[in-house]
């Protein structure tokens, strides 16, 4: 099975900017993702992953607005 293109949780997080975590919250909404499973094992599909960061842009952190 070729699995190029795909990655695991904690690389899929990390392209995204986010924790394991909040990928996982992430993907109980209908616009995310679904990963392929292999046994208990996620795999994400880079591309996949790569075009719903392109509609939802990561937030800026907020600072200090300098009031």
């Amino acid at each position: 099975m070729d699995l190029t293109g795909y990655l695991t949780s904690d690389e899929a997080a990390e392209r995204l900017g986010i924790n394991r975590q909040s990928l996982y919250n992430l993907a109980k909404h209908n616009d995310f993702p679904d990963p392929m499973k292999i046994g208990r094992t996620s795999l994400w599909d880079e591309k996949e992953l790569d075009a719903w960061r392109t509609r939802h842009p990561k937030r800026k952190s907020s600072g200090s607005s300098g009031d």
